[in-house]
């Protein structure tokens, strides 16, 4: 029995077609931007609704600027996982620029894998990787995948 190879996109292929570092900076300014109006919004929507659940924040006590933080970071995590998940491998930043996250064959991105993509953005530190060449940043390092440019 042969075996037969796929004919699907080599890493050289995605190689040639990656996004540049501006298309990823602006992507995670879009992005960042993004949540944070959404953020805001639903913390609107949840003082008019609930206004007792704000009253009772309090920012000074202690470990708040720790637990805020971290709220955050898991809240930026399950966001862009979603978008990504939703909108197969695009956010509002890579609609913007005309890229995508694929799996390094080329193939569509799982939703799983959107999420893993999310959850390793909320490593500290995570944006920087992005600064070295080529610009492959821990997201894309530990899902093996990469975002390339549709247009």
């Amino acid at each position: 029995m042969e075996n037969y190879a796929i004919d699907a996109p080599q890493i050289e292929d995605i190689d040639d077609k990656r996004a540049s570092k501006g298309q990823r900076l602006a992507n995670y300014l879009i992005d960042l931007i993004s949540f944070y109006v959404i953020i805001f919004i639903l913390g609107m929507v949840l003082g008019l609704v609930a206004p007792e659940v704000i009253d009772s924040y309090d920012p000074d006590a202690p470990g708040a600027d720790f637990f805020d933080r971290l709220i955050t970071l898991l809240l930026y995590a399950v966001y862009m996982g979603a978008i990504e998940s939703i909108f197969n491998g695009k956010s509002f930043g890579k609609f913007v620029t005309g890229t995508r996250a694929v799996n390094l064959d080329g193939t569509q991105i799982s939703k799983g894998t959107a999420f893993k993509r999310g959850f390793s953005r909320a490593v500290p530190f995570c944006v920087f990787s992005a600064l070295g060449t080529p610009c492959d940043p821990w997201q894309d390092r530990w899902t093996d995948t990469a975002v390339v440019v549709e247009r």
